[in-house]
């Protein structure tokens, strides 16, 4: 049964604390290729695995879009007020990208040596079960009362209250399991090796009559499956070529509703061929057969017949650009709101040059890929807001220099370098050891891709050399209000250094979307 959940893609990475550096390497590389989850699993007591929570609070530093979980936490090591608490101060921190994986408990020789206790089944489900109840209720805030044969909370004050409601997902197995998770959960995560795809459509069964049961819709638990396997010339599930993966994977989300799927894998090129060919492809089969079950259920229709699709009007280039044409494309770059705050200009606009790509139709997977750039772009705009924030507190007396330049050094914008150009960068960091730079790059490749390209590319480039220093003159400005002692010239100069970077960065940022969104979207990030 397809449960017509959206589809999402992530990866399950170890949490070897002899190899932190690649773990985080591979998740900055999940965030850069455009997968949906980053997840870690939770085993307190084995010493070969650095802590989950500290893992994931500086994988969510460190990435922009992906979101968080733990697969699965280990409840009988983590108190659930605690891990109530934790994950609600991540989910703030990270704007909303934590989500809550949850079991019943395993290895209890472990978990009993770390000083855990040791349930017997029925005894770890009634834990569970008592556990959610303390998760969502401190999640809602205000006083939290539990008085349970595992847990007990007296008149609690809980807090803070997470930035999105957290979906909590459960791996289970045994019916029972399966019960509370038709009636309570919001994500089913079984794995390969306990539940292989013949499996799945009775665990299915169980889940969709507890749903029912409870006053529930059967598709208001999203399944979700932790794969593995491998990309070569073999047969068998998940052996096969990356459109064999796709194949395998689009007939488990029309057949058994699985629309998660995390592969675990610390290879960095099988989770790029995951996110870059298997992914999409899976979103193709699928998007197309439900398009045909869509047709074939309407009256009169025809089957494999598709109504004609009408195209937004283009919006038109800016003055000095020619007109770039996106015929199809239904991602539209943000406008340049047009406005200047600074009296001098970081560079002269009536002089950056154009590209127009020929006129053509996109697929779904093509559409994706440059909507992932505005993504990005979005991130960066929103940090531009929290650091102009920030300098109204300092101007205003309520943050130290020293507060300011520390947030401002730890956002994504200044980590990075530059946009599009250090998004490329880290990426070819990442993958350092695989892959050249040069062959990675995605400037290189849409040079090569477009060669009309490349004066567009040029002007993008010494855009970001441009930027780079603009936070550099906004950094000095911070500094310079030190000595000043929050005297006039200083304030004028610290409020000019955030105008020209501001009118330079969204500036910046739609001449981008404006020339790249179609090139990206025929012919990928490389």
């Amino acid at each position: 049964m397809d449960y017509g959940h959206e589809l999402e893609f992530g990866a399950f990475l170890t949490p070897d604390a002899a190899h932190l550096d690649q773990l985080l390497e591979n998740a900055q590389l999940a965030d850069v290729l455009g997968l949906d989850l980053v997840c870690l699993q939770d085993h307190p007591y084995a010493a070969q695995q650095a802590e989950m929570w500290t893992l994931l609070s500086v994988i969510g530093a460190r990435t922009s879009a992906v979101r968080l979980a733990p697969n699965v936490a280990s409840l009988p090591l983590r108190p659930p007020v605690v891990l109530a608490k934790a994950a609600a101060t991540l989910d703030r921190i990270t704007g909303g990208r934590v989500e809550i994986g949850l079991g019943a408990g395993a290895f209890w020789d472990g978990i009993a040596a770390a000083g855990g206790p040791r349930r017997t089944p029925k005894d770890a489900v009634d834990a569970l079960i008592e556990a959610i109840e303390i998760l969502r209720a401190f999640w809602t805030g205000g006083t939290v009362r539990h008085d349970g044969t595992h847990y007990r909370t007296v008149g609690l004050r809980a807090g803070p209250t997470p930035a999105h409601e957290i979906p909590l997902w459960l791996g289970a197995y045994k019916p029972r399991m399966l019960r509370v998770t038709g009636r309570l959960a919001d994500v089913w995560i079984p794995s390969m090796g306990y539940a292989d795809p013949p499996a799945l459509a009775d665990m299915n069964a169980v889940i969709d009559e507890a749903t029912i049961a409870a006053g529930r819709a059967p598709e208001s638990v999203r399944r979700a499956y932790n794969i593995v396997g491998s990309f070569g010339a073999a047969t068998g599930f998940l052996q096969g070529t990356p459109r064999d993966w796709a194949e395998q994977l689009a007939d488990l989300t029309l057949t058994q509703g699985m629309a998660t799927y995390i592969l675990g894998s610390d290879d960095p090129r099988a989770l790029a061929t995951f996110a870059q060919e298997v992914a999409p492809a899976v979103r193709d089969l699928v998007e197309a057969e439900r398009a045909r079950a869509a047709t074939r259920s309407e009256p009169g229709g025809i089957p494999g017949s598709v109504a004609p699709q009408g195209n937004p009007p283009a919006e038109p280039s800016e003055p000095g650009e020619g007109s770039p044409r996106h015929t199809g494309l239904g991602v539209r770059p943000t406008p340049d709101p047009g406005e200047r705050l600074a009296r001098e200009q970081a560079w002269a606009e009536s002089d950056r040059p154009a590209f127009a790509m020929p006129e053509r139709e996109y697929t779904a997977h093509e559409e994706a890929t440059a909507a992932h750039l505005v993504d990005v772009h979005d991130h960066l705009r929103s940090e531009l807001t929290q650091i102009r924030d920030i300098v109204a507190q300092v101007r205003s007396g309520a943050m130290g220099i020293g507060s300011a330049r520390s947030a401002i050094n730890t956002m994504t914008l200044r980590q990075n370098n530059w946009t599009l150009g250090a998004y490329c960068a880290a990426y070819c960091r990442i993958l350092t050891g695989h892959h050249t730079l040069e062959d990675r790059s995605i400037f290189p490749h849409l040079r090569r891709a477009e060669p009309g390209l490349a004066p567009v590319i040029d002007r993008l480039e010494r855009e970001h050399e441009v930027i780079h220093d603009l936070l550099e003159r906004l950094d000095e400005a911070l500094v310079a209000m030190v000595t000043a002692d929050g005297m006039p010239p200083a304030l004028a100069e610290l409020s000019g250094a955030l105008d020209l970077l501001t009118d330079a960065l969204l500036s910046h940022l739609s001449y981008e979307e404006r020339q790249l969104l179609a090139p990206l979207a025929a012919h990928g990030f490389g």
